[in-house]
């Protein structure tokens, strides 16, 4: 259970990131706000948890293109999901984004390791495309935009590929404790130059607390409540749990923020949703053999010994 809350965690504070930029309304660009983000985050999650050993791991071989491809779709997952809210809103965003992840990873997973997807996978694949084209029709709503959308996409796309990154990290000995904080640091500093291009709305109380919140809250503190748990957890628990970052953003941009999407847009919200309900259940009993299958029939228990009769007392 300590597991479950600390994974549960992680997704209601990530699950605020969407809401919190909308509710500040700070007016500092989506670029310059996600480059604050990961370097504020992404050294405070250094100075916490990497270890010179784990920084060594990194030089092994093989570990460093993959770390460089982390850091590009890190960035590109900041950038483009924090546009995606300002252009299509919290609840939106976050279910265009964490929808497209299935797809991308199963195309990730099918093209590095030659994983067959299955027919669950399948059709949370179908239902997240349906999503976005229906997020797509005319009449969707004045916020479902199509550079929204698109943004959205891309974002979870690079999430996707940033988890397959992270496995191909792992396979091959790199402390993903190290490469993580690493990634996001990096991340930081490869967008940081847009802060000189677009400084507007940074220097005030306003932004700092946005900020803040974003890079100790949801980066440092939620990367930590993760790692806590994910560990002691199967895949496919953590991806149930998963589903509370978009409830939260959409009952978040609902309640608070007053979103009202169109028809088809929600419409395309719930069939992303359902898509990732569908590869986050666990998968069902294995089934049962076919014909021609050869079975090993387990080894039946040896019986246990009876105890031997005491002996009856004696009489004198």
């Amino acid at each position: 259970m300590g597991a479950v809350a600390s994974v549960l965690a992680a997704a209601v504070l990530w699950g605020t990131v969407g809401p919190a930029q909308i509710w500040a309304d700070t007016g500092v660009h989506p670029v310059a706000l996600g480059a604050c983000r990961m370097l504020l985050g992404g050294l405070v999650l250094s100075l916490l948890t990497v270890r010179p050993a784990g920084l060594r791991t990194l030089r092994r071989p093989g570990v460093g293109r993959w770390l460089g491809v982390g850091v590009l779709v890190t960035a590109a997952f900041q950038v483009c999901f924090l546009q995606a809210v300002e252009r299509g809103g919290a609840a939106l965003a976050t279910a265009v984004t964490f929808g497209t992840v299935p797809v991308a990873g199963g195309l990730c997973a099918r093209v590095l390791s030659g994983e067959r997807p299955t027919p669950r996978g399948l059709w949370g694949s179908g239902c997240a495309v349906a999503g976005v084209g229906l997020m797509l029709l005319p009449g969707s709503g004045g916020a479902a935009d199509l550079p929204g959308v698109l943004f959205g996409v891309v974002a979870g796309a690079s999430f996707g590929v940033y988890i397959a990154a992270t496995k191909e990290l792992g396979a091959r000995g790199a402390d993903l404790g190290a490469a993580a904080p690493v990634s996001v640091l990096c991340a930081g500093l490869l967008v940081s130059p847009y802060l000189l291009v677009a400084p507007e709305g940074l220097a005030t109380a306003r932004s700092a607390a946005l900020i803040g919140w974003l890079g100790l809250g949801t980066t440092a503190l939620g990367y930590l409540l993760f790692t806590r748990g994910v560990g002691r957890l199967a895949a496919a628990t953590t991806g149930t749990l998963s589903l509370t970052e978009p409830l939260v953003a959409t009952v978040l941009g609902v309640a608070v923020l007053g979103e009202r999407p169109g028809p088809s847009a929600a419409a395309g919200a719930a069939l992303l949703l359902l898509g990732l309900v569908l590869v986050s259940l666990p998968q069902g009993r294995r089934p049962r053999p076919g014909p021609g299958t050869r079975t090993v029939p387990e080894p039946e228990p040896e019986p246990e010994p009876e105890p031997e009769p005491e002996p009856e007392p004696r009489t004198v």
